[in-house]
């Protein structure tokens, strides 16, 4: 079965990939908000990702997924996301360690 072996090897792409991007996309979400954010880096990693699944649904709904060029209207969704989770879960990650 060589084809299932190809398949097993895309999805680990994939979902390195989707883990790369969700990094990026966090630390420039931290990188953009004021103050620190005193969140671990994997969950960085995954506020950044779930941010692009979310920027990816809404630039599909609003039919901006797909344009000749560069999805710039797209790229801006996925960050706004990515800004808006780690404003939320950054503080109460903090105050869930500070009550410790």
């Amino acid at each position: 079965m060589p084809w299932l072996a190809k398949d097993r090897r895309t999805i680990v792409f994939q979902l390195l990939w989707i883990l790369l991007i969700g990094f990026i996309l966090g630390v420039l979400a931290k990188l953009l908000l004021r103050g620190p954010q005193s969140i671990p880096w994997w969950l960085t990693m995954i506020l950044g990702a779930v941010g692009a699944l979310l920027g990816n649904a809404v630039a599909g709904w609003i039919g901006v997924a797909h344009t000749s060029g560069i999805d710039w209207t797209r790229h801006a969704l996925q960050i706004g996301f990515a800004v808006l989770l780690v404003a939320l879960v950054a503080p109460a990650w903090g105050s869930r360690k500070a009550g410790r």
